[in-house]
């Protein structure tokens, strides 16, 4: 399933960066949910990313996950976002940035986002078991309530991390977001060990004591 636009998404990130200065960059916003729901803003424009419903190429990746089109972001930097229902919970979501992916449109780089069926498989984004593997480059954050009912978190990668598009000026932040604030049972979505999150986020927490 496409709902592709004609948005030359990466033209305008080119643009925006070239008149950002490092002082005040322009900022651009990202916002994805796990059913397709996107949107691109940027100073005086705003449209929606569009999405496939294709196999996950990065490691231990599903067939049929929800993909979006980020269209030929420069710089993308691969890796995972994951996300936690509590600061100690297990994990609900997983974002993935594939730089090197290539959609069914021939753009390149794609934001896969998989999510813990509550209540049964009843989002695009749903997935039993989510990916089998991770990308080593990760980071790992609580959920919080971010408006109207929803959970998610509010994410705006520094250079290096998962999501962050090196070759703009601006800064991306990424608002992720859940069509639901019910909590996730414990253990109904064990990735942390699947992923090798396990001692990452115990490291997480006990640093930031």
């Amino acid at each position: 399933m496409s709902l592709r636009t004609c948005l030359p998404l990466a033209a305008a990130l080119m643009a925006i960066g070239g008149v950002a200065s490092a002082q005040s960059p322009s900022a651009i916003t990202i916002t994805v949910d796990e059913n397709g729901n996107s949107t691109f803003t940027a100073p005086g424009f705003s449209a929606p990313l569009g999405f496939f419903q294709v196999t996950d190429p990065g490691p231990g990746g599903l067939n049929n996950a929800l993909t979006y089109d980020l269209h030929n972001p420069p710089g993308l930097i691969a890796g995972d976002v994951v996300l936690l229902d509590s600061p100690n919970g297990p994990v609900s979501y997983i974002v993935r940035f594939n730089p090197n992916e290539t959609l069914p449109n021939g753009d390149t780089g794609a934001l896969v986002f998989y999510s813990n069926p509550l209540d049964g498989l009843d989002s695009l984004a749903d997935s039993l078991t989510g990916p089998s593997a991770g990308y080593p480059n990760f980071i790992v954050l609580p959920e919080v309530p971010i408006g109207g009912g929803n959970v998610g978190a509010i994410y705006t990668p520094t250079a290096g991390q998962p999501g962050f598009v090196a070759g703009v000026g601006p800064v991306v932040t990424y608002n992720i977001i859940s069509d639901s604030s019910t909590v996730p049972e414990p253990g109904a979505y064990a990735l942390l060990g699947s992923l090798g999150l396990s001692g990452a986020a115990l490291l997480r927490r006990r640093r930031a004591c």
